[in-house]
This record gives structure tokens, sequence and C-alpha cells, in this order.
């Protein structure tokens, strides 16, 4: 790539704070140790892990002592659904998701499906939200479980998370969440969201790849995935990442002390952005123009094909949807799943932002859009009369 890359993809990850980085250091060299081990250099580590659990639970208004520490939102996602389902077998074997979830919550339910389970997947209306209605009408008296993303990592929708808990729990249905894209971003508050299992990952709010936390109400049951060891109650085995988990411990209370600030930049800044795409002829917004997270647009253009479209903005690193499938041609399954056409899901262009985005960044985006639209445009053979 010639030019500095301009780099607005912070929905696929986000670049590691310096803050974090340090944390990580200093816990690599001072205490490295296993936290399981009983003897002074175990208890060490364990108190690393503690701490980065108190940091968690006061950005998420949650108890430390129900995480499960996991490698990211993947397997968070893997085990909730997956061991939540095994475990409520005999409540019955009815599941409900929604069409525009993350593939690595639609993975496992299909994998479920394999395995005699029946699962309802519920489509949202054109903006991307889930009629409460519409979940009310799916649900069966052998339904066990109801898994919802809370921010769409494609559209920026954000669901109404605490309706749709409340009606899972009048009806004793277990209700995850996948919180990828909402913890450390926008505020979450589980103490008093009615959210059974919650999923989040480090690298989405600055902090390490690889290390991620599935967080439990009390007295909700999992059945184990994986075997090898008595840690973490049985659930996740594995001798624990401390570094990681000190890692990500530090971006939840950065993310805690940036989120204001955060939120009211991405506000300003998608505004401009928007703003001045709407003056391309043809440009239509996928998902909430008003009131989804701000670190999010998702658009497209008539007569545009999006991975043309892709090429022809770089050095902008933007995506035509999600990083998981990005390596396939497919038009997006969320954005079909709002009403798009296979044309219309093809020409989409995500913008993602985040705190380190300026305004000059945006400025750059803007002009090298609306150059390519052009230029893609005048390419094109003029239509037969």
């Amino acid at each position: 790539m010639s030019a500095d890359p301009i780099y607005l993809d912070y929905a696929a990850t986000t670049p590691m704070d310096l803050r974090v980085a340090e944390r990580m250091r200093t816990v690599q060299s001072t205490a490295w140790f296993n936290p399981a081990s009983n003897h002074v250099a175990g208890r060490t580590s364990a108190a690393v892990v503690e701490h980065a659990a108190r940091q968690l639970g006061s950005l998420l208004n949650a108890d430390g002592s129900s995480f499960l520490w996991t490698s990211g939102a993947t397997e968070s996602n893997n085990l909730a659904i997956t061991g939540s389902a095994r475990q409520r077998e005999h409540r019955g074997k009815h599941l409900i998701t929604m069409r525009t979830e993350h593939k690595a919550v639609v993975d496992v339910f299909r994998a479920l499906e394999k395995l005699g389970f029946d699962v309802t997947w519920l489509a949202p209306d054109a903006d991307g939200l889930l009629p409460i209605t519409r979940l009310e009408e799916a649900l069966r008296s052998d339904t066990q479980l109801v898994s919802v993303m809370h921010v769409n990592n494609e559209t920026g929708a954000i669901q109404d998370i605490a309706a749709i808990g409340e009606i899972c729990q009048q009806r004793d249905v277990v209700f995850h969440v996948d919180g990828a894209q909402a913890a450390g971003k926008i505020p979450v508050d589980l103490a008093t969201l009615p959210v059974d299992l919650y999923s989040l990952t480090a690298h989405k709010f600055y902090g390490p790849k690889g290390v991620g936390a599935l967080i439990g109400r009390s007295g909700v049951p999992l059945a184990p995935i994986m075997f090898g060891g008595g840690q973490q109650r049985r659930i996740r085995p594995g001798t624990l990442p401390v570094d990681l988990i000190a890692g990500l411990g530090e971006a939840a209370a950065l993310a805690q002390a940036h989120l204001s600030d955060d939120l009211d930049c991405l506000v300003a800044l998608k505004s401009d952005l928007l703003l001045a795409l709407q003056s391309v002829d043809g440009l239509y917004v996928n998902g909430p123009e008003d009131g989804g997270y701000p670190g999010i647009l998702n658009v497209g253009v008539d007569g545009i094909d999006g991975e043309s479209l892709l090429l022809a903005l770089e050095p902008l690193c933007v995506a035509t949807g999600s990083a998981c499938n990005s390596q396939s041609q497919e038009p997006s399954y969320v954005l079909r799943a709002l009403g798009r056409s296979d044309q219309q899901a093809q020409s989409a262009i995500r913008f993602s932002l985040g705190r380190m985005t300026t305004s000059t960044e945006i400025n750059k985006a803007i002009s090298l859009y609306c150059k390519a639209v052009d230029n893609l445009r005048n390419l094109a053979p003029e239509a037969v009369a």
C-alpha cells in the first residue's frame, strides 16, 4: 500500500491501547505464574486475575465472581449457547435467535440444529431492530434459550435488551447476549439488565486479542464444552493467561474512563460522515440512521459493486461486511435479512470509527468515497436506450 492507511474498520478490531500493553508487560515480568498454583507465586498471579475481574465488573456493574475467562467472544458464544442448550435440554429443544447474528452465533445454532434442536430464526425490521411482538409470537412452551446480539457488527443497530430480557425472564427462558460490539463502547449495566449470559472480547475495546469473558447470572447452569481440568468451576478448564486477562482488565478500566467522551466524539464524526455521503446520488443507509451505535455506518449506493468500490477506496481501510466473512463473495446475510436485494447487499460499505479516529481521516474518507463512486460510474457502460 503506497499511502498510509486510513483505518476505519474498528468493528473488526481495535488497536491495543499503549497503557494496556504496558500493564501486560509488567505482568509478564512480575506475575507470569500459574494462578491455580497453591504457593506464593501462584497467589500473586491469582491476585492479578482478581483485580482484572474487579475492573471488568466495574465497567459492566457485574459481580466478578460470575466471570468465565475465555479466548474471546467466539468461545464465549459457543460456551453460552451450547452449554446452556445441553444443560437445559430436559426443559425443551426449542431455541430462538436472529438472522442478523454474528457467525459465531449463527454457526453454533446451525450445529445444534444438526443435533436435533429446533431453532426459530427471527428477522428484524428494515432498521435492523427486532419487534418485541415477533419474539413473543415465536416463544413456545418448550423454548429454553434466546440469543440476541446487543450491537450489530454490520449495521450498528442496538437491540432493546431490557425488553427482550424481561420477556424471557417471565417465561423462564435463558437469555444470552453477544455483547462483543457493546462492551466498553456503550453503557452496559448487567446488574439491572435481565440478561443471563453475556459474551465479550477484549480486542473490540482496545485490549489484546485472544482473551474474552462470559458473564453469567448467578444460578444459571452451563454444561462444559471443553474438558481437561478443574479450573473455572470445571466449566471452562485450562491455565489462565494472566497477562491477557490483565490487559482485558486494564482496557475495561480505560473504557469506563473514556466512555462518555468516546461516544460524544463518535456521534459528531458519524454525523459529519453521513451528511457528506448523502450528497452521493443513490446512496442509502443500511440499518438505523438514528439511534444506533455511532461508531458504525453502513451505506450502499445504486449500481456500484462493493468489492470493486473497496479496492478503489485504498488506502481507506473499511469493510463490505463482517470481517469473519471477508473471504466470501456472498452478499451479506445480515443486509439481506433487512430486506436488501443481493445487489444492494453487495454494494455495502461499512465504516466503523473508534477512539483514535480524527476529523481529518473522516474528511479524507469522504473525498475517497465520493471520488471512487464517480470513477466506477464513469467506467460503467452506458445503458442502451
